[in-house]
């Protein structure tokens, strides 16, 4: 994507600011930014002055998010907006007609397609909640990819897209500059931002949460405090960048789930100098700081949460984004991985590299699962004997090219046909359970108390007068309400 004009990528190093929700001001040219207001009569360079508000006027100032942008021609300037053919079973922002079904559901690894398929054709609905036209609810989606997009760009009026590249590297094309993108990492692309996705090194592969209502922030800490979990300055703004050439461009306008495209004759990332708090953003989940219980019982999974949505009911989100990075386990008597458990929340999981520390099996880099809300779930039965055995009660570090990741989800997801169909879906997911065997003693008792079956045969003898005790030697009696007593004959 380049052309005259062009600040070329490949002699200038990528560039970005840090912060999380700040007010940037950035410019590629000198003075580029109007002084002292926002839409003078002339703007420097003879730029147009456009606002890119992702909040109504009127909320509160802390939730007021919005951009100025001084670009060399505005984005009005195209041509009329036709219907794309895109299939409605592969992209969709209505879940209204989804199937909802209580069954653990598990997709094996995403194929990704021979013939050349871009970013935005190679995207997959699986599933979701409310609809776009409502702005509620979110949807889930995979992409595969092996082409880049040539003169072709995004805008999507849905939502706010969190992007999980689990395979190849991507060059993000925005607005307000350039990000690149590499498994273990996240961008961030607000609502109705145009963006272009070129491919780094061959096919891609990854995942997509969208979410209609709301936007990602930073959770509260509360207990924890002021440090831990994810660190504002690691979040990566670009700096101002811009392109200047004449061509027949594509501009694709996704608007409640259907895909529209208008031309134009230049290239929209035209923006010479911006300023605000409206901006994509990428994140290295390395940087993430976690968490952990350091003396007993497996935390819950919000202790790793690194973004949110929120909703209008404190505490519940309309999702979270939640990661599972490497690190140590050391909690003692404790089954260290995640618990079997029925949620009233919903889970989809993805993996981007490694091995997840539930599953050892069939849960596999660039697969997915979903458990709807109070399905129950956990470890597979591979998994359980291992922790159970006395040698897991020495710390140990989970594998440390692991990261798995959670889109939790407070509305039901739906499930599109084309994922219920997809080639992919694993039918015997459930299989991974069925051998779970019952461990019941019904004579267990703690270390030092007498089994169950010898206290009762000592019990008979009592009873028929032949002695608790043989010839008289002291035993150890189960513990009343004032600790263990003592008795002799």
């Amino acid at each position: 994507m380049k052309g005259e004009g062009m600040k070329s990528e490949d002699t200038e190093p990528l560039r970005y600011m840090s912060g999380f929700g700040n007010e940037f001001s950035t410019e590629a040219l000198p003075d580029a930014l109007p002084k002292g207001q926002n839409n003078p009569r002339v703007c420097p360079y003879g730029l147009y002055a456009e606002q890119l508000s992702g909040s109504a006027f009127t909320v509160p100032r802390r939730s007021q998010r919005r951009s100025w942008l001084y670009r060399i021609r505005p984005s009005v300037t195209h041509e009329p907006f036709h219907p794309l053919n895109f299939p409605a079973e592969t992209l969709t922002a209505d879940f209204t007609q989804g199937v909802v079904t209580p069954n653990q559901l598990r997709w094996r690894p995403f194929s990704i397609p021979s013939e050349p398929v871009d970013f935005v054709r190679g995207m997959l609905t699986i599933c979701g909640a409310g609809s776009a036209a409502s702005k509620s609810g979110f949807a889930v989606h995979m992409y595969t990819a092996t082409a880049s997009m040539e003169d072709t760009c995004l805008a999507n009026a849905d939502g706010e897209l969190l992007i999980v590249p689990q395979q190849g590297g991507l060059r993000l094309f925005t607005e307000m500059g350039l990000l690149e993108v590499a498994p273990r990492e996240v961008v961030v692309v607000p609502r109705g931002v145009r963006f272009a996705v070129d491919l780094m090194d061959g096919p891609a592969r990854g995942y997509i949460l969208e979410v209609f209502q709301g936007s990602f922030t930073l959770p509260d800490l509360g207990p924890i405090g002021a440090n831990g979990l994810a660190s504002p300055r690691d979040f990566l703004t670009p700096v101002a960048w811009f392109e200047e050439r004449a061509c027949n461009f594509t501009v694709m306008h996704k608007f409640e789930g259907q895909l529209f495209a208008a031309t134009q004759a230049f290239s929209p990332f035209n923006v010479v100098a911006w300023h605000g708090n409206y901006a994509p953003y990428k994140y290295d989940l390395a940087r993430f700081c976690p968490v952990n219980a350091v003396s007993f019982d497996h935390p819950d999974p919000s202790i790793f949460t690194v973004l949110t949505v929120p909703s209008d009911t404190p505490g519940v989100s309309v999702a979270d984004f939640v990661i599972f990075p490497p690190r140590w386990t050391v909690a003692q008597h404790t089954f260290r991985p995640p618990y079997y458990h029925r949620n009233v929340m919903n889970e989809f999981m993805g993996l981007i590299t490694g091995m997840y520390e539930a599953k050892r099996d069939g849960f596999l880099p660039g697969g997915a699962s979903l458990h709807l809300c109070m399905t129950p779930h956990g470890p597979d039965t591979a998994t359980f004997e291992s922790a159970i055995r006395p040698d897991a009660e020495q710390p140990a570090h989970l594998g440390r090219d692991t990261l798995a990741f959670m889109f939790e989800t407070s509305q039901t997801p739906r499930v599109t046909p084309a994922a219920l169909g997809a080639t992919n879906i694993d039918r015997d997911y459930y299989k991974c359970w069925v051998g779970l065997k019952s461990h019941f003693d019904r004579d267990w008792r703690p270390a030092g108390q007498q089994p169950a079956a010898e206290a009762g045969a000592d019990a008979e003898r009592e009873r028929q007068g032949g002695g608790g005790a043989a010839n008289g030697v002291e035993r150890a009696a189960p513990a009343g309400a004032n600790g263990p007593v003592t008795v002799a004959r």
